[in-house]
């Protein structure tokens, strides 16, 4: 079987990290050994970089990755996750973080390449996190949708590709199922968009509006085939699902998977005309991170204009280093789904932490939807 240059260093990550680890001498027990324990996003890295920072520094990057907002923060909360660097996104996970104490703020001095970061997009991050102590951008995007246009039109020809309306209406949904509907598994990323697509407040707390996204939401429940997060790259890119609730990147790559895997598989992302949530993901340290010297020599070495060049021409999501652009596919910065146009970011909203209360109201609507009851 043909192995495509994606799933290839999707299993060279792992093969890399025991490598190195396996060559690493033992530590001194008092000293924080030589790797460095990531938690990130799945398909989020260009597994070369981190090869290219073992060689460099002779620390082995230990690498786990996750799939939902939900699962990082029960992990942080939970304290000793052994983690050096985790990659929340800004709101609500980030903030929250910071405000539970689970993460530690950020030595500069151990940082240069701070100096490398676009000012306006760390202003954007400074409402969760003021003063930017705790954190700083790896990579941004988008909420939306990812499509496969050929497909839908074949069951809905009427169907408005551009809008939320071709997942949110029930009479565009029941049609779309026969090609196969992915629902995003995190209520901290939909909820939000439910909202704006309402008209409400995506930051609202009120529990009229919570249920009228629940009717919404139930409309369209017996027409998901799954709920995935990183998963819908795979079932968009090998044409077993034609309609994702997805990230901007992740609908990215399932097309570059769908056009590499020459199937006649042909998808796109769309950042409905109604508004797409905008999110910014920040390498941040935890309290009672085991190794972090080791931490921000990673956070700094990830900040070089190549290095992140590199990561965004392999995941193909933005990054915060204006000085990377020139190393970037120019494809991929003439791409507005990727590198969105500045008036494309008054479509755009941010969302906030909600209260407690509020959050598990919340989670328990989620846990109904996905019940269908």
């Amino acid at each position: 079987m043909t192995m495509h240059a994606p799933a290839l260093r999707r299993l060279l990550l792992g093969a890399i990290a025991a490598f190195a680890v396996a060559c690493m001498p033992a530590a001194p027990a008092a000293a924080q050994s030589q790797t460095v324990n990531v938690y990130n996003w799945n398909d989020y890295i260009d597994p070369e970089v981190l090869e290219r920072f073992t060689r460099e520094t002779g620390i082995a990057v230990r690498y786990d990755v996750f799939d939902s907002l939900e699962t990082l923060e029960a992990k942080l909360l939970a304290g000793r996750s052994g983690y050096d660097i985790v990659v929340p996104t800004n709101e609500p996970s980030f903030s929250r973080l910071i405000a539970a104490g689970a993460l530690q703020p950020l030595d500069r001095a151990k940082i240069p390449n701070w100096g490398n970061l676009d000012a306006t997009l760390m202003q954007r991050l400074d409402a969760s996190d003021q003063g930017n102590r705790h954190g700083v951008i790896y990579l941004w995007g988008t909420i939306g949708l990812g499509i496969n246009a050929a497909r839908i039109r074949e069951v809905a020809p009427d169907a408005p590709l551009d809008s939320w309306d071709l997942l949110f209406k029930p009479e565009h949904a029941s049609r779309i199922a026969r090609c196969g509907i992915v629902m995003m598994d995190s209520q901290i990323d939909v909820l939000p968009t439910v909202l704006r697509y309402l008209g409400i407040d995506p930051n609202s707390t009120a529990e009229a509006d919570l249920r009228r996204v629940e009717q919404t939401l139930m409309a369209i429940r017996p027409h998901i085939r799954t709920f995935s997060t990183g998963g819908a790259i795979e079932l968009l890119a090998t044409g077993q699902a034609c309609l994702a609730f997805a990230y901007s990147g992740d609908a990215i790559q399932a097309a570059d998977r769908a056009k590499e895997a020459g199937q006649g598989v042909e998808v796109r992302y769309v950042a409905p005309k109604e508004g797409a949530q905008l999110w910014f993901d920040v390498l941040a340290i935890p309290r009672d991170a085991p190794n972090r010297d080791n931490a921000h020599r990673l956070i700094n070495f990830l900040l070089q204009p190549e290095v992140m060049a590199a990561i965004t021409n392999e995941v193909h999501y933005p990054n915060a280093v204006p000085a990377s652009k020139p190393g970037i596919d120019p494809d991929i910065l003439a791409d507005r789904n990727v590198y969105p146009a500045e008036e494309d970011f008054a479509r755009f909203f941010t969302v906030r932490a909600v209260p407690q209360a509020a959050e598990r109201a919340r989670s328990r609507m989620w846990a109904r939807f996905k019940a269908g009851r």
